[in-house]
């Protein structure tokens, strides 16, 4: 009987816990919410939501706030839930081909501080890339609360990274493989936190799906222009990882049979139509500016006949990704926002070109809601996860006044 109670405990503990990190989740999505609404959500009874809400409290994550959903006729309006100002964050790290973006990331999502800088690249090692977003990251907690405690890092990537354990398998244009991308920025650092490491595009059509164009859209695509072109897919309001993570490199689907070799060995990829190299070349922009053909293509006032053509060649590879995962929304990222703004309408009609008339009609083509910093907070968003899987263990071994950690 004693082991059958201490298992009942446990498990009590367990659900707790779980309960306890889903209501964060709720509150770092809205921001502001009423416990009427998270009872709603959550199918729990007003008193263990008190119970969670006043154990947050405790934790220094929310706050009481102004009673929010008031209806007229209605009663006593619900009381309110909010983030507080000096709770945990997470550093975010969009790691491109030719810089580094770092921020300070707080929950709700909101960016406290960025910096960015240029990186070595494929010109240098990959610890070499580790000591700049070290140093980066050094610079975004400067200033940082005391009491605000670090719970995680996140880690955008140009490749494949490999779910179990976040290993960079390959990065081409980096020319990275099977590289420990976390553990040599925490050796840098001199730290031992959660690091979390996921593709650029698979994090970008998080963050759409959670805050950008795709709230209340689950089932979405987010295609990436860096450099190399890659999708993550977002279906069923989850994310298509594949059995190892490689999901969604659909830059390397066969596009023409007579077209150029591509760095993976295949021949005609789609990357080489519309990869920022081949893109480059036909606008004749310098090389040292493919890394940012995103700028270069801003600063078109109206699109070339080249361009044009690049944008039927893009609407025709979309119509392929829409016959298969028939998503309602293709999020257009990277140096794919600029080129859609130039030649939207070459984009729509290529898609309409190759797409069948079926998914055709549910989908639709958009700019990110995030802007450029897409990628950036679902790096965020991934490295706040063990706070919201057990919020208690999370904060119980998050790093407080890490300034002085890092110092020199």
């Amino acid at each position: 009987m004693s082991r059958q109670r201490a298992g009942l405990g446990t498990n009590q503990e367990a659900v707790r816990r779980h309960n306890l990190g889903t209501l964060l989740r709720h509150v770092h999505r809205a921001g502001h919410i009423s416990r009427a609404e998270l009872t709603s959500m959550m199918g729990l009874n007003r008193s263990t939501i008190a119970d969670l809400v006043g154990e947050l409290e405790s934790l220094g994550v929310t706050e009481r706030a102004l009673p929010v959903g008031a209806r007229q006729g209605a009663g006593r309006p619900s009381a309110g839930v909010r983030l507080t100002d000096s709770g945990p964050y997470v550093i975010g790290v969009d790691l491109g081909v030719d810089r580094a973006v770092v921020a300070r990331v707080g929950l709700g999502g909101v960016v406290e501080q960025r910096t960015e800088a240029p990186i070595v690249g494929a010109s240098g090692e990959a610890w070499q890339v580790g000591a700049s977003v070290a140093a980066l990251i050094r610079e975004v907690v400067e200033d940082a609360r005391a009491s605000a405690p670090l719970v995680g890092i996140g880690i955008s990537v140009p490749g494949l990274v490999r779910r179990t354990d976040g290993l960079v398998r390959l990065a081409p244009n980096l020319e990275w493989h099977d590289v420990s991308f976390g553990g040599i920025v925490l050796a840098a650092l001199g730290l031992d936190i959660p690091v979390s490491i996921a593709n650029d595009a698979d994090l970008g059509a998080l963050a759409e799906h959670q805050r950008g164009a795709g709230v209340g859209i689950d089932d979405l695509i987010y295609v990436s222009g860096n450099v190399g072109v890659g999708a993550g897919v977002i279906t069923g309001g989850h994310r298509l990882e594949g059995a190892g993570g490689y999901a969604g490199e659909i830059g390397h689907l066969r596009f023409n049979p007579q077209g150029r070799p591509c760095h993976c060995g295949n021949l005609g990829c789609w990357e080489t139509e519309v990869g920022a190299h081949a893109i480059a070349e036909a606008i004749h922009c310098p090389a040292d500016k493919v890394a940012q053909l995103g700028e270069v293509l801003a600063g078109f006032d109206r699109p070339t006949r080249e361009l044009r053509a690049t944008g039927t060649v893009l609407g025709h590879g979309l119509a392929s990704i829409v016959n298969a995962f028939n998503p309602r929304l293709v999020v257009l990222g990277g140096y794919f926002r600029a080129l859609f703004t130039l030649v939207g309408a070459e984009v729509q009609a290529g898609l309409a070109d190759r797409a069948l008339p079926a998914p055709l009609e549910s989908v639709t083509l958009t700019l990110p809601g995030l802007g450029e910093d897409s990628v950036l907070l679902g790096a965020a968003e991934v490295a706040f996860e063990p706070l919201f899987v057990d919020p208690v263990a999370a904060l119980g071994t998050a790093l407080v006044d890490v300034r002085s950690r890092l110092a020199g």
